[in-house]
């Protein structure tokens, strides 16, 4: 979702153009006249798209995660839970108070700035928590390498993009900007992927267990037990 409304926005940006590498992403957000915010021309036409996507994809995320994730099983799902609920709050952040010269004026670009750390700090930790965990909520052995790497060239870059950010030199900030972004981005892809297709591969092995009505069952008991048991085995709620 919100790579949808990054690209819608990005693409209705032309005066001047887009630039994914030289221009900041948070400036795809900015509604009203075009202005100079942090030594950038900006001008998004469609600047409430950008910001809804951004408020949207932080609630579906802390919510998702809530679904998917149960806290009762112990402290690592828990973890994970909270590292999506940061992440989500961050991007929301993002998405409701903008990186406008108002809100450089006013004081709220500090809401701004934490909540684009936070969601680059905390997106990244979670993808690396989940590659870890990636045999108990269904992420193939690859994926969950690809996970843990993603999650820590997210991390590296970090600092990179900071020192780019507060020294002024601001050498192809957006490109920086989204290589912290992107691996998160796409972490997120490979678990939500990864987490449907084991639901449905477990609700086809639970039904393939259980026995037709028309048909006599015998022993009731073990044929129970196996479909609990594999219901049980199945990776969704961590």
């Amino acid at each position: 979702m919100s790579w949808l409304a990054e690209f819608v926005t990005a693409a209705a940006w032309q005066n001047p153009p887009y630039s994914p590498f030289h221009n900041w992403v948070s400036h795809l957000g900015l509604t009203g006249p075009p202005q100079t915010a942090f030594g950038q021309v900006a001008n998004s036409p469609l600047g409430a798209v950008m910001n809804t996507g951004w408020v949207a994809y932080g609630v579906l995320l802390a919510v998702g995660s809530f679904l998917v994730f149960d806290l009762r099983k112990g402290l690592r799902p828990t973890v994970i839970v909270i590292l999506a609920v940061l992440a989500g709050a961050g991007v929301g952040l993002v998405g409701i108070f903008q990186g406008s010269n108002a809100n450089v004026d006013n004081g709220l670009i500090a809401l701004h700035t934490l909540g684009a750390q936070t969601v680059m700090v905390a997106g990244n930790l979670m993808a690396i928590a989940a590659g870890a965990n990636g045999a108990r909520i269904g992420l193939s052995r690859r994926r969950s390498t690809a996970s843990i790497a993603l999650g820590t060239a997210g991390l590296i870059v970090f600092p990179l993009f900071m020192a780019d950010a507060l020294t002024g030199w601001m050498w192809n900030i957006g490109l920086f900007e989204r290589a912290v972004i992107y691996p998160i981005m796409i972490s997120r892809a490979l678990l939500a992927s990864s987490i449907d297709a084991s639901r449905v591969a477990c609700c086809f092995s639970v039904a393939r267990l259980r026995p037709p009505e028309a048909v006599p069952v015998v022993r009731p008991r073990i044929r129970v037990a196996s479909t609990v048991a594999t219901a049980t085995a199945c990776p969704a709620g961590f």
